[in-house]
Formats: structure tokens, sequence, C-alpha cells
């Protein structure tokens, strides 16, 4: 019985992976800084190298159907089963292999000499099936312009290149092609968007949101402005901290609380004829000062310092309760500084009063320096600009407050 002869590509791997273990056994000790960045360089070029290598095997897999040994339901099956890589990325593999292999003779070519990254090699076949129906003329054009960018751009540039690439090789079809992609795409958007939240028991809410790109940007705006870095004096803790210390991402979660809280009921359709306004329960104990816990009409409950600070603000309704549980109060307009007293406030303060913080009026809201809840009156003289940070650290009685004789409030937390 005579063996049958492997094909010279198995000595081929085979050599590689004797190569392999010949590096893993070199002491590093001696390797200098220039000679490690020449190596981590050609190693990402062999990389890229054994990654096309690996592309037109599977493109031929396809073409002979390996998966027929096995009875899997495809290539991409066979691949993720021996491999144990995700079906998701066996199919993507598999597809562009094929596409690559099979259609563009220039991109398998620069990925054979390691010029392009597998993310690069997926870009440039995304951005050429794209193309729709042109003539061969201007797709071989936009492959050989994409390669040529992919010497020297990673693979989201090239991305936005590839979309652009008909400007580049046919600009009289580029214009009318780019709008039926973006009309495309904005439709396919609009059918995935979403929105899911759930408590998580621990007084937190948990979500993920899928929206169009606009609509991704101007929420990213919106949170941009109220989250930019600004100075203050205050450090880490629950009830503020040293803002131009804190990660973009907490910025940005807070900024997105703030939104919140700033959307007023007018702006939003009426909910069973009572708009959104969210009502908060309280008693005259917990209104001036007490330690009992607040009630919202969701039934959530609410530490007492921040129902006294939601108090404060025009779009949250607190119903105070006496000691039979009757309502004292729900709330009276007198309550709220009006828009001339804000404004003069504006023209006054020019921003947040708080000791070192810089945040502009657009950014604050009107406080009470006699809180409202002991009797204070809403004035302009005995009122004044925080914004929504130092708003809450009023509030907290984590924190004691002193005016300053500039005017300003300064923050200690009680020891």
């Amino acid at each position: 019985m005579t063996e049958t002869a492997l094909h010279p590509l198995a000595g081929v791997v085979a050599r590689v992976h004797d190569d392999l273990d010949d590096g893993f056994e070199l002491g590093l000790l001696t390797l200098g800084p220039v000679e490690t960045g020449a190596a981590l360089v050609e190693l990402e070029r062999a990389a890229n190298r054994l990654a096309a290598l690996q592309s037109r095997l599977l493109a031929h897999a396809s073409e002979v159907r390996v998966e027929d040994a096995t009875g899997a339901a495809s290539t991409a099956v066979w691949f993720a089963n021996a491999t144990q890589v995700t079906r998701a990325e066996a199919h993507r593999r598999v597809r562009v292999a094929v596409a690559v292999n099979e259609q563009y003779g220039v991109l398998a070519a620069a990925a054979a000499s390691g010029a392009v990254s597998p993310d690069q090699l997926e870009v440039v076949v995304r951005a050429l099936d794209d193309l729709g129906d042109v003539t061969a003329e201007v797709r071989d054009e936009a492959e050989r312009t994409l390669v040529g960018f992919a010497r020297e751009h990673d693979a989201k540039a090239l991305r936005v290149l590839g979309r652009r690439i008909l400007d580049v090789v046919a600009p009289a079809v580029g214009e009318a092609r780019e709008a039926e992609l973006l009309a495309q795409e904005e439709r396919e958007a609009v059918a995935k968007i979403r929105l899911t939240m759930r408590e998580d028991g621990h007084g937190c809410v948990h979500g993920r949101f899928t929206v169009p790109e606009l609509h991704g940007a101007m929420f990213t705006k919106m949170l941009d402005a109220i989250s930019s870095p600004r100075r203050s004096h205050l450090r880490a803790g629950s009830d503020g901290d040293a803002a131009d210390a804190r990660p973009a991402w907490e910025r940005r979660g807070q900024a997105f609380v703030e939104l919140i809280e700033r959307m007023r009921d007018a702006d939003l359709p009426d909910a069973a004829g009572a708009g959104a306004t969210v009502v908060v329960t309280m008693s005259v104990d917990t209104l001036t000062g007490g330690l009992a816990a607040a009630s919202l009409d969701t039934g959530h409950r609410i530490s007492p310092g921040e129902a006294r600070r939601l108090a404060c603000g025009a779009d949250l309704v607190p119903a105070v309760l006496g000691t039979k549980s009757e309502v004292l109060d729900l709330g009276r307009a007198a309550r709220f500084h009006t828009k001339p007293q804000r404004i003069a406030m504006i023209l006054r303060d020019g921003g947040c009063t708080a000791e070192d913080c810089d945040a502009p009026p657009h950014r604050c809201e009107a406080h009470h320096d006699d809180p409202w809840s002991r009797g204070g009156g809403t004035s302009v003289t005995r009122g004044r600009l925080l914004c929504w940070r130092h708003h809450r650290v009023a509030h907290a009685p984590t924190y004691l407050t002193e005016t300053l004789g500039t005017g300003k409030l300064r923050f200690t937390r009680r020891v």
C-alpha cells in the first residue's frame, strides 16, 4: 500500500511552524530597540502574508467543497468547527477570501506581499462591492487606487476613502452613487433603531441603544456641550469630583443624566393629560432637612438630599405631605425663579458661583441661598447660579457651604 504524496504546501506550513519554534526559543535580552522595532514591523508583514495565504486556501476550500468530508453545511461552518473561530468570523473570512481570490487580482497580489492587512482587505472588498453597476475599467481603477491608499492609510481611514473612491476614479458617477448609498444606509439605520433598559435592583438602570448616525452625532454634541472639562476645587467623591480628571465616558454619563433633568416638560407630549412630569412625594420633615427617603410616582425611592435638590427644579413637582399624609403643597409658581430673574442672575453672576468653577450660564441652574423648604423667598438678591454638579453638592448632606467675601460659595466635605 503506497502512501499518498503530500502537497508541497504541507511542507511550507511545517517549516513555518519549525521557524516559529526557533523564534520562541530565542532569548531577547540582547535585542536592542532598533532591532526590536524592525522585527515587529517585519512580523506584522509576515502575519499579513500568512493571512493572505490562508485566504487563498479558504477560497480553494470553498471551490473543492471541503465541508463534504464531514457533512458540514458550508465551508464557513466547517472552518468554524475545525478552528474554533466563531461562525460569524468564519463566514466573514470565507466571503472575503472568495471575493479577493476570484475577482480582485491586484488586491490579492498586494495581500500576498504583506502590504495589505486582513482588516484593510475586508474594507477594500466592501468598497469595491458597493460600487454597484459600474464599468470594468472603473472597477479596476478603483481597485488599484484603493490598494495604493492601503500602503499609507489604516483600515479606518481606508473605509472613509473607499466610500468616496468614485469621486477619484469616476467623478461623473461618484456623486449619484454616494447619494444612493447614503439613502440606503439611512433606511437600514431607521430599521435598526432600538432602545432597551433594565433595572439591576441596586439603584441603577442599564441600557443599550442603536440610532442612526445623524442622531448619534446630535446626541454626542449635546453631551459634549454639557460635559466639556472644567475646573473644580472638589476632589473625587460621590457628590462631586475634579471634572478635568474624569474620563470621557464618566463625563458623558453624568452629562446624560443632566440632559434628562434639563428636558422641559413643555417640550414633551402629554401622557394621560399630565405630561411627562415626575412627582416627588416627601414629608415636611424630609423637605426641611430630615433623613426620611422620598418616593417617585414611578414607584422608586430616592435619598432625602436628592429629593431636596429636585424640589428646586421647575420640571419636577414635589408633593409635600403633612403628618397625616395630606397633601400640603403641589408646587407653586412663585417657588421657581422666573426668566427675567434668571437673566438678571446671568448678567450678575456670569456663570456658576461655586469657587473655582467656570461653568458658563447656559450650564447653570437657579439656586436659593435660603432654601425654599425653610421659608426662603424666590428673588434675585437671595438667588444665585450653580452648575448642575455644584447644585447637587449644595443639597448634599455630606458638604458644608460657606459664602466667601467675593460672593462665591465654598464647599467643604464634612469630616
